[in-house]
């Protein structure tokens, strides 16, 4: 079943654990300057900025790339002993004629599975011609049946109003239930929906059980979540504190780039873990070159502190320049950049010019 869409999870994500985290001492997503030259033991904290809007996370990687090392691994998969699907079979092969033939008349005589499956089909235009409305009908027959992944798709389609009535009350249920049948979507954004009903530290306490099952099942933006709390709640167990840099590490390994440039102010800060100036440097650079612009930002002003990297002031300005034109203000580097010579300032908008961003 996919999973919520990227979009609709980053949107989901700012608006709801992070307005209540904020209060509560976290800077994961303000806007502020960054102190140019940290030096030594005394340094500032290097602050982080919003994440570029269009910024998304990586798809394509599977669970246990996602999940890295060092954390509790998933338990063994159970073998599996029930009857052989069929018409799932037929739709994992792309045999997706056959696969309608198969489930529909189960679909009529109330089976939830083949419901779901018809209602996949009908959603992404499958073999069949697409019919969003029909979709709806079948995932809302089949989280009627009590179907997980259903659950969570009809919640969805419950929130959005679109193609049937919205119903906040029956979304909300069948998200809860999605999450505790463990979709980790469903886990997720229960998560998110708890914070959102719930501010402060009560609703952060409430969900963090939820952001903690997404996150082992792969979910980056639930790691990103699960460190952030972990960060700043102050009456956690040490030992889940501890795990705090660990867990936005598996995001950032993940491909979320949001979770790659904290990772990178971590390192260069020392939050949460020693100092490390090279690997936040790395960080924040990957971050950058996949187009977030707060990343950007800070990267001209690591060329420029040389921290983690050689001063290379064609570089920094390269990267103000690109941070700008994205909207992202910042008077102490339009100083740096206004005081080099106009020959740098020349080959840095032209290394801005050939910047294409990496996917």
């Amino acid at each position: 079943m996919p999973i919520l869409s990227a979009s609709l999870r980053r949107s989901l994500l700012s608006a709801a654990v992070f307005a209540a985290v904020l209060p509560y001492g976290a800077s994961a997503q303000t806007v502020d300057n960054v102190v140019t030259r940290p030096l030594g033991s005394k340094a500032e904290p290097f602050k982080t900025n919003r994440p570029s809007e269009g910024a998304q996370p990586s798809t394509g990687l599977g669970v246990l790339d996602r999940m890295g090392a060092k954390l509790p691994d998933l338990p063994p998969e159970k073998d599996y002993k029930g009857p052989i699907d069929t018409a799932y079979g037929a739709y994992q092969r792309g045999y997706y004629l056959t696969a309608m033939q198969l489930a529909l008349p189960r679909a009529q005589l109330g089976d939830p599975a083949a419901q779901t499956l018809i209602a996949e089909m009908q959603y992404a235009g499958l073999g069949v011609r697409r019919d969003l409305k029909s979709a709806a009908f079948w995932y809302g027959k089949a989280a009627e049946g009590g179907d997980v992944a259903a659950m969570f798709k009809y919640s969805l389609i419950l929130m959005a109003g679109e193609l049937v009535p919205r119903d906040k009350a029956k979304a909300d249920d069948y998200m809860r239930r999605a999450a505790d049948g463990g979709n980790s979507s469903a886990q997720f954004n229960w998560g998110q929906l708890l914070t959102t009903d719930h501010p402060g530290p009560e609703g952060l306490k409430l969900a963090l059980p939820y952001y903690e099952k997404s996150a082992q099942q792969g979910i980056a933006d639930a790691q990103y979540a699960v460190a952030q709390i972990y960060s700043v709640l102050a009456d956690l167990p040490k030992q889940k504190k501890k795990l705090a840099r660990e867990w936005l590490a598996r995001a950032a390994r993940a491909g979320y780039d949001t979770a790659q440039l904290d990772l990178g102010v971590w390192l260069v800060n020392g939050t949460n873990g020693p100092r490390d100036f090279v690997k936040g440097f790395q960080w924040m650079k990957l971050a950058a070159n996949r187009g977030n612009v707060a990343a950007q930002n800070k990267l001209a002003h690591l060329y420029i502190g040389a921290l983690g990297t050689k001063p290379d002031p064609v570089e920094a300005a390269k990267w103000y320049v690109l941070s700008r034109r994205a909207g992202l203000s910042d008077p102490e580097l339009e100083d740096f950049y206004l005081g080099i010579e106009d020959a740098q300032q020349k080959q840095a908008i032209d290394r801005a010019n050939k910047f294409r961003r990496l996917p």
